[in-house]
């Protein structure tokens, strides 16, 4: 709490970055479900918490940026966007963006609920527990709004990458959603072509490396100048930079 105050955490939208850093938070949180012995709460839970954290994740991520281009198109003279810009916009994007998701996992878990079950034909000779999701279809659906949600994010920060550099993270927003989709556009391959409990292996891996790329690409350059460039951290700086 140190530098809550500070020009270059104002400038770039307090309040949604501890919303995303909370997120963020509870995608890491997910991969634990994971990990384990299969039973019906963790089978039930693990793949609705996963698909939410990361939406409110992409979709604080996207706030942000549309946040940036209304500020700076609200400077421009006789513009009505002006109302736009503020908490309300910012509450409603993620709110309306998570529901979307949620009401996707509610459907899932109404219609077809994944549950712990014994596969005694994967391997020979073992048997193995694991989750089975009941209609695949529906993890897809999940995961396909998730990556639907981190291309119009990328779209939008890419459009936005050369507004004035001072207050601007749509750069190292274009930069993780890039990260980010590489990641999940790896992951469907990889998960088609394994079994078992290395198809936990390779979603786990996928979800710790996709919030690390959000986490690291967003907050590591605001790091790096809040820790090591104190003096680029003024609001005089930042005004003549701009």
């Amino acid at each position: 709490m140190k530098h809550h105050n500070t020009p270059i955490v104002k400038a770039n939208n307090r309040s949604l970055t501890y919303m995303l850093l909370l997120s963020l938070l509870l995608c890491f949180l997910s991969a634990l479900l994971f990990i384990g012995q299969p039973v019906k709460i963790t089978c039930l839970l693990r793949q609705s918490a996963f698909g939410i954290s990361f939406s409110m994740a992409i979709s604080s991520v996207l706030a942000k940026t549309i946040v940036v281009i209304l500020a700076f198109n609200t400077t421009k003279p006789g513009s009505r966007m002006r109302n736009w810009v503020g908490k309300r916009l910012t509450k409603s994007i993620v709110l309306s963006c998570s529901l979307i998701q949620a009401g996707i996992c509610v459907a899932w878990l109404a219609t077809f609920p994944p549950f712990p079950n014994a596969d005694i034909y994967l391997m020979t000779e073992e048997i193995v527990l694991e989750c089975n999701e009941g209609l695949p279809t529906m993890f897809y659906c999940v995961l396909g709004y998730m990556s639907s949600l981190a291309i119009v994010s990328f779209i939008v920060a890419f459009l936005a990458r050369k507004l004035p550099d001072s207050f601007n993270e749509a750069r190292f927003i274009t930069f993780s959603m890039l990260v980010f989709c590489t990641v999940w556009l790896s992951f469907v391959p990889a998960y088609l072509s394994t079994k078992g409990k290395y198809m936990v292996a390779v979603e786990i891996f996928s979800i710790l490396a996709s919030g690390a790329g959000l986490l690291g690409c967003i907050f590591a350059p605001k790091c790096y100048i809040i820790i090591l460039k104190s003096e680029m951290n003024k609001k005089e700086w930042l005004i003549r930079k701009q």
